[in-house]
């Protein structure tokens, strides 16, 4: 089974009604326990909910359930958080892109696992974004053209290892073949100087963060 872009609404803290407006018409949506609730405040028809719905309210499944919605259940102990489990179905359905809407609220450890989670090679597929509140968030393999505004921020972080060979076009502050190490600070804070801008990188994986606004 192919779906062209496949939304996962992801539990804790609610996405912002901007980031729900940007899902395209047609994308099949996962729910990620406490998601549910959140995708039916917002209108969205979910395919499958996934989890141990110890954070969703009983009405949201009463109601997912009675539409039709395939409820996949989980164990409370268990080895995975329910993004996780909502990511590993989403790649099951083999689609080009998997957009993720999340809050940017709730624990820190929930927070920093989310993010290490996007960049997971089990999911490096399909192209992979992510609204985090006011934030976007993009994974870059290989190659990524963003559309932006000049002077807006984007800060490029490696994860799982040193990106290499990073080659950055349309920002202020270039990257001609370098490697960022984790931990590094050396992409954070750069700019677009133009609509687009081109990362391409020879090994590895990076987050590109858009946390929203101008640099100042």
């Amino acid at each position: 089974m192919q779906e062209q872009v496949v939304v996962v609404v992801a539990g804790g803290d609610p996405p912002r009604p901007e980031s729900v407006r940007s899902v395209p018409p047609g994308a099949f949506v996962i729910a990620a326990d406490r998601g549910l609730d959140h995708a039916q405040t917002f209108g969205l028809q979910v395919g499958l909910a996934v989890g141990d719905f110890d954070s969703a309210s009983a009405a949201a499944v009463v109601a997912a359930e009675a539409a039709g919605v395939r409820v996949e259940w989980h164990p409370v102990e268990k080895d995975a958080t329910d993004l996780e489990l909502a990511l590993d179905a989403a790649i099951a359905l083999e689609p080009a892109r998997i957009l993720v809407l999340t809050g940017d609220g709730g624990r820190l450890d929930h927070f920093l696992s989310t993010l290490l989670l996007l960049g997971s090679s089990r999911y490096a597929a399909a192209t992979l974004d992510a609204h985090v509140g006011p934030a976007r968030v993009h994974v870059i393999r290989g190659e990524r053209t963003m559309e932006g505004k000049p002077g807006e921020l984007v800060s490029l972080l490696a994860l799982h290892g040193p990106a290499e060979g990073v080659t950055t076009e349309g920002l202020a502050y270039p990257l001609e073949g370098e490697t960022l190490e984790p931990g590094s600070s050396r992409g954070v804070s750069n700019v677009f100087n133009a609509e687009t801008a081109r990362i391409t990188l020879e090994q590895g994986v990076l987050l590109a963060v858009r946390p929203g606004g101008a640099a100042k």
